[in-house]
């Protein structure tokens, strides 16, 4: 899941780097918020479960 996670946050930037190609403002910023939004989702909300899921504290790593 963390490699999935870092992959959907990747192609948000990707989106938000393609606005480069739009003439218009309002589509460009339009475009930006997308990307930003697919990005943060990718961050706070995959990557962040996936880290939760698989936490030190959840583990029991510390009954050695």
């Amino acid at each position: 899941m963390k490699i999935v996670g870092v992959l959907v946050a990747i192609l948000g930037f990707i989106v938000s780097f393609a606005s480069l190609a739009l003439s218009s403002t309002g589509g460009r910023f339009a475009v930006v918020i997308v990307g930003l939004a697919i990005s943060l989702f990718g961050i706070l909300g995959i990557l962040n479960s996936a880290h939760l899921k698989h936490s030190i504290w959840k583990t029991g790593a510390n009954e050695e």
